[in-house]
């Protein structure tokens, strides 16, 4: 596998930090992947799924969000939209220098992003997602003790894994002013949702909303015992990517 490390403009003008991890040998296909709300690209499930779609010649473009990882910008300036527009500006740097992506996936809130965002690639033949959640509001179970501070005063500084973020008011009207669900509903593209019934950061009925909301063709595939982020085996992110690039295999 060959990895090239990346720098393109995101949706507010900032410099983001990106990889794209392709094949030894000829590549039949492109992929986007969105990351999960607060991670990045280099989170060691992504590794995973990269090195294995590149072993089956596929080739995928990741990256940070904006104010997120190695990516400029401030995340307190950032949102649900902002993450849409950020993954169109991925599309077209990979359309303008590698190949524009036949394939888009997204974990967690990134994969909600995706779903939006896919309707304005052409391009984009089948859409994944990975333990992503029916709407854009449940993002805000993650901080919600903090809600009433952040409307009342304009901010707040939330711990979010671990880490000091700053929220304002806007991120959590953006994330209530969505409607993940229509555009689920009006995608046609093939999509792939796959989740584990044990999820404890989004729970498996959102998967079931995202799969009745989408038209065919669609499939499911339950990811058993996994946790959320993919983390506890290192085979849940190989088993995930294999599990793409045999049901991709249809469409690229």
């Amino acid at each position: 596998m060959k990895s090239e490390k990346v720098v393109f403009n995101g949706s507010q003008g900032f410099e983001l930090a990106a990889r794209f991890d392709g094949p030894d040998n000829d590549m039949k296909a492109c992929a986007l992947f969105a990351h999960c709300f607060t991670c990045g690209k280099d989170l060691n499930a992504i590794n995973r799924i990269a090195r294995a779609l590149a072993a089956d010649s596929i080739g995928m473009f990741r990256f940070d969000f904006t104010g997120l990882g190695l990516s400029n910008g401030d995340f307190a300036n950032t949102n649900f939209s902002s993450n849409v527009q950020d993954l169109i500006a991925a599309a077209d740097y990979m359309r303008e220098t590698l190949a524009a992506p036949s394939i888009m996936i997204g974990h967690s809130l990134g994969g909600a992003a995706t779903l939006v965002a896919a309707k304005k690639v052409p391009e984009v033949k089948a859409v994944a997602t990975i333990g992503a959640p029916f709407d854009s509001e449940n993002v805000l179970k993650q901080f919600q003790n903090d809600i009433d501070t952040i409307e009342a005063d304009g901010e707040a500084e939330v711990m979010l894994a671990g880490r000091p973020f700053k929220m304002k008011k806007q991120f959590i009207e953006d994330a209530r002013g969505q409607n993940v669900s229509d555009h689920i509903g009006s995608l046609r593209k093939p999509l792939l949702v796959m989740h584990s019934p044990i999820d404890e950061t989004v729970g498996i009925d959102h998967a079931r909303k995202i799969y009745e909301a989408a038209k065919h063709p669609k499939s499911y595939v339950s990811l058993d015992k996994a946790d959320h982020l993919l983390m506890k085996n290192p085979a849940d992110g190989q088993y995930v990517a294999r599990v793409l690039s045999a049901w991709a295999s249809q469409y690229i």
